[in-house]
């Protein structure tokens, strides 16, 4: 069954890569769902932005849409190698399935994204079905899963436990 997934990242802390996976059945409904979370004077939701009682509505939105969610993280010291060992493992990961893969966009890292991700598709045989797309956030209402996603691991605590059920799977880059 195709899938689509949405990524984001935190910096802080080492480097963490939230992926929200979403059969694509579902990406419809879960897009009006997220659409409806915005407020009439924003473009977009954006979680570091929000009081905690509408995080929690937020959150609470994303848990009844119930994304299997994947978390790469790593430590290592240079940042774009972080990300390229986040990016290598996720496509990875994908190959298995016919997958759209969307990204939010940072203009800074999307020459370097685009080599990643084409070496790895062609290194574990998906070219021609792991489509991949850089999206600014206000263009794609799903990036506000992993936004949100990420927001809340990185914080820890409570904020951890409201999404723990979310996370499927923790892949730690520094332990392979």
């Amino acid at each position: 069954m195709p899938v689509h997934v949405f990524v984001d990242e935190v910096k802080e802390r080492g480097y963490v890569v939230v992926a929200a996976s979403f059969p694509a059945a579902q990406v419809r409904t879960a897009r009006q769902a997220i659409r409806a979370l915005i407020m009439p004077n924003q473009k977009r939701v954006h979680f570091y932005k929000e009081g905690d009682a509408r995080r929690k509505q937020i959150i609470g939105v994303i848990s009844d849409l119930g994304p299997f969610v994947t978390i790469y993280r790593t430590s290592a010291v240079d940042r774009a190698h972080q990300r390229n060992a986040c990016l290598s493992q996720l496509v990875a990961d994908l190959a298995k399935d016919s997958t759209l893969l969307v990204l939010e966009q940072d203009d800074s890292l999307l020459e370097n994204d685009r080599r990643t991700l084409y070496r790895r598709a062609r290194e574990h045989a998906c070219e021609d079905t792991l489509i991949y797309r850089h999206l600014r956030a206000s263009a794609e209402p799903l990036l506000t899963v992993p936004d949100a996603l990420a927001w809340c691991w990185n914080r820890g605590g409570h904020w951890g436990k409201l999404i723990a059920r979310q996370v499927g799977d923790v892949v730690d880059l520094d332990q392979r």
